[in-house]
Order: C-alpha cells, then sequence, then structure tokens
C-alpha cells in the first residue's frame, strides 16, 4: 500500500474531514468498558480512521465495530517495550484473535541505545510474522528518547521487518509528536509506509501542520475537540 505526502490549509476546510486521519484513543489504566463503548460509538458516528485501546478491550471494541469498516487497534509491549520479542509475539496473536486489525507496538528502546540493532529487528519481525496478513502493525520508536540518527535507523529496521507504519511516541514518555520528526520519518521510510503522530497533538492546527509533513494518521483522544473547533 502506499502512503503519498497530502497538503491541507486550516483555512476554509471542514474540519470534520480531519476526522479520516485520527485514531479515536483511550488508553488510561481506569477506562471502563462503558468509556471503550462510547468510544467506539464516536468513531462511528464521526467516521474516524478508528480507535486504539489496551488489548483488554480489544473483543468488545471489536463486537461494537463489527461491519463498520473502521480500524480497531491495540498496543503491543505497551508503554515501555522492554517485554521479550516472544511476549510481544504473544500479544500480537492473542490480539489478532480478539479482533485486532492493527497493532501499534513499542521497540525494544534500550536494545536501540545499545547498538543491538538485531534484536529490534528481530522484535519488529516477531510482531509482524505473528500478525500474518490479519493486521498491519505500526512501530512505536519514541521519538522523544532517539538521536536523529537512532530515528532513522530504526525507521529503516521498521520497514525492512515488514511493518506498515512507524509512530512518533506512546505518549507515555518524556514528548510526544512534532513536526520535525514526523518529516524526518517520512522522509526515511518514503511512501512505502505510513506514519503515524501521536501524542500532543490537541487542534485542528496541529492535524494540518502533522499531515503537510507526512503524517496518515493521528492518534490523540481529542478526536472530538478537534473536529468540532471553530
Amino acid at each position: 500500500m502506499k502512503y503519498p505526502k497530502e497538503t491541507l490549509k486550516l483555512e476554509g476546510l471542514d474540519l470534520k474531514k480531519l476526522a479520516k486521519y485520527i485514531d479515536h484513543t483511550m488508553l488510561q489504566p481506569e477506562t471502563t468498558q462503558e468509556t471503550i463503548k462510547r468510544f467506539c460509538d464516536e468513531a462511528r458516528a464521526n467516521k474516524f480512521a478508528g480507535v486504539c485501546f489496551n488489548p483488554i478491550h480489544i473483543a468488545l471494541a471489536a463486537k461494537e465495530l463489527a461491519g463498520s469498516g473502521l480500524a480497531v487497534a491495540t498496543v503491543i509491549g505497551f508503554p515501555l517495550g522492554a517485554t521479550t520479542p516472544a511476549v510481544k509475539a504473544f500479544e500480537t496473536r492473542e490480539a489478532v484473535g480478539n479482533g485486532a486489525t492493527e497493532l501499534d507496538m513499542v521497540i525494544n528502546i534500550g536494545a536501540v541505545k545499545d547498538g543491538n540493532f538485531k534484536l529490534v529487528e528481530d522484535d519488529i519481525r516477531g510482531v509482524v510474522q505473528a500478525a500474518g496478513n490479519k493486521a498491519l502493525v505500526k512501530v512505536i520508536i519514541e521519538t522523544c528518547l532517539l538521536t536523529d540518527e537512532e530515528k532513522v535507523k530504526v525507521c529503516e529496521i521498521a520497514k525492512k521487518a515488514g511493518a506498515a507504519f512507524v509512530k512518533t511516541s506512546s505518549g507515555f514518555s518524556t514528548g510526544g509528536a512534532t513536526v520535525e520528526d514526523v518529516a524526518l520519518m517520512k522522509k526515511t521510510v518514503g511512501d512505502d509506509m505510513g506514519v503515524k503522530a501521536s501524542a500532543g497533538v490537541r487542534t485542528p492546527q496541529a492535524v494540518v501542520d502533522m499531515v503537510n509533513a507526512g503524517a496518515c494518521r493521528i492518534g490523540t483522544s481529542r478526536g472530538l475537540k478537534i473536529i468540532s473547533e471553530s
């Protein structure tokens, strides 16, 4: 699949057109089933790209969104990325079995810092293989913890390992998405992979800026506020 850059201008833009970029996201530990159902209803009603929830909620989300065509995403190795490749692969198989169609996995950040790029690749490839052709994989590289050189290297590894997207952030570390990081990631992976900007994208202007930099998906819990602002 190709993911070419798009160009948006906020002036005169129907904000509801931003919905197609948004993963309606709720990853807080206190999230209830009632909240999951509400987010699913909101995602369907507003034609968001999909939802993104913790693994425990995926079976419910898949049921709520059956037949809608919306993506049902979950997180793997979240939020630290410090579980073993075998555990991430197991999480992946269970999530797919519960109805996940997209998987946002966190890389082994410590391995990047060690220069152990074989482990980083094996980690990603294990999730891609466990997902098979049933779900696409987004690789959270946690840009706030990496140098530009490390960001480029990890994006190259994710592409080599067969992932569909690279993603900026978990939202649980020291920083979120920046326009500069999105542009660097897009330059590295080209049109053959998508780029997801996540964490800190809170306004229509921020969505427009991220899309113009190369993002084709936005992870945010503020989707309703974004598409309703005047």
